[in-house]
């Protein structure tokens, strides 16, 4: 199995969470654009078409050894 380079996960984890908050300050199409092909990539990279499913693996990814990385429903960005 092919393991997801940590930095590059940390780099689309960060940037999809920057994007969201964007998004949720003010529409902008370019905003828009860019957090799907964010979406998209943290997706291919992570191995699953589910946004949500992407970032709590790439969570997991960049967890230290036995940390629990959610605390409940909803999304935790390990950024």
């Amino acid at each position: 199995m092919i393991v997801p380079d940590p930095k590059v996960a940390r780099t689309l984890l960060t940037r999809y969470a920057t994007l969201r908050i964007a998004q949720s300050e003010g529409e902008r199409p370019e905003t828009a654009r860019e957090l799907q092909d964010v979406t998209y990539t943290l997706c291919v990279l992570m191995g699953t078409s589910d946004v949500g499913e992407a970032v709590a693996a790439a969570d997991a990814l960049l967890a230290p050894a036995g940390a629990v990385t959610t605390a409940g429903p909803g999304l935790f960005l390990a950024v």
